[in-house]
């Protein structure tokens, strides 16, 4: 009897204290893996200065127990092989006590095996993949919208209000594209509408002739871009050229990056946009008002974006939760805070934890006059 309880102390121990384990170390170090380099490398800069800007005025201002906060990040150039090599330094070798802040689906997706097999926080990752929303794994803590959720408003916009029904979609020949086009095909389905045409890519690439091609001669009302930045640039520009396209309707998701996109476009008409964040330009909200203050305080240089506000608003919740934290710091604590924060945590927007997300919102957008301007009526 006596051994029988003490394999189920050892079972326990085990199962329960090494995750419990706590962290004593001055520094709670969070682990990223971005593109830092290579075609989307914007996203990287963007996330690592958004996140930093709050990292570093909760260190300034001692917000964390006397402990300082870290992002240590490492670069993948959206490629999902390094992607699986920096999370096995990160986890081995630099010991984080979190990971934080990915960036693609398909870099997520195959890297969910070790975060699964590791029992590590999985926080705040950049993409709307349904798979991270449909794993039942406690560690995983979304902080945007998903994607299906970004494609049935914009087509519920287009549609339901406007009246369109011609579509076509131009995405990534991955994980991330095939999350888009399967979530539009749903949304059109719902309505009974058929998809006219579709093109595809290969990610890190500018190959979108093809696509082109594909979709060209179907005349389509609307075109849904479910690609990155250059990519959904260039194919924007060929079809301004072609007469078949000239009054289209471009919508590009949010992990389109719309600013960078901007910077690679001249014509800028008929473009529309969906986002996880509010406008980074509306300061009325308190919480864009210190992402504001804090990015000119900390990256002057880097412009103010959607992207670096999602991983500002991402990075406050962390911090947030840590602070809420009573007595010794461990793992189970920080996601117990983290989902259960106060609504009004991000001063302006609410957040709750449900659908394994914090900010459970999308945000539509056109682009006029060199500005975003936010379409109420789709909001709710």
């Amino acid at each position: 009897m006596k051994k029988i309880l003490l394999f189920l102390l050892i079972l326990l121990f085990l199962v329960f204290g090494l995750k419990d384990k706590v962290y004593t170390s001055s520094t709670i170090v969070l682990g990223s893996s971005l593109p830092k380099t290579g075609i989307i490398k914007e996203w990287g800069t963007s996330v690592n200065a958004g996140a930093n800007a709050y990292f570093k005025y909760a260190n300034d201002m001692d917000l964390i127990q006397g402990k300082k906060i870290k992002l240590l990040s490492y670069d993948d150039k959206y490629e999902p092989e390094l992607t699986e090599k920096n999370i096995k330094k990160l986890i081995f070798k630099d010991k984080v006590f979190a990971l934080f802040g990915f960036v693609g689906t398909p870099t997520v997706k195959r890297i969910i095996p070790i975060v699964e097999e590791n029992d590590i926080p999985f926080i705040a990752p950049f993409t709307g993949a349904s798979f991270l929303r449909e794993i039942d794994n406690e560690n995983f803590v979304n902080f945007r919208s998903g994607y299906f959720e970004e494609v049935e408003k914009l087509v519920s916009h287009l549609h339901d209000k406007k009246n369109l029904k011609k579509f076509a979609v131009f995405y990534q020949n991955d994980d991330y594209g095939e999350e888009g086009y399967v979530s539009l095909l749903k949304a059109l389905k719902k309505r009974n509408l058929p998809l006219l045409a579709e093109g595809t890519y290969k990610r890190n690439t500018l190959s979108i002739r093809h696509a082109f091609q594909e979709i060209k001669d179907a005349q389509p009302e609307v075109i849904i871009m479910i690609g990155a930045y250059k990519a959904n640039a260039l194919f924007i520009k060929k079809s301004k050229e072609d007469y078949h396209l000239k009054d289209t309707i471009f919508f590009n998701i949010s992990f389109g990056d719309a600013n960078a996109m901007l910077k690679e476009l001249n014509n800028t008409e008929n473009l529309l946009f969906s986002q996880v964040v509010p406008s980074y330009l509306d300061t009325n909200i308190p919480v864009i008002k210190e992402y504001r203050e804090l990015m000119s305080r900390y990256y002057p240089e880097v412009p103010y974006g959607f992207i670096s506000l999602e991983a500002f608003l991402a990075a406050k919740s962390v911090v947030s939760a840590l602070q809420a934290i009573s007595g010794d710091i461990t793992q189970n604590k920080f996601l117990d805070k983290l989902k259960t924060l106060k609504p009004s945590v991000l001063k302006g927007l609410d957040i709750k934890y449900k659908n394994s997300q914090l900010l459970n919102q999308v945000y539509l957008f056109d682009y006029i006059d060199g500005e975003f301007k936010e379409i109420k009526e789709s909001t709710k």
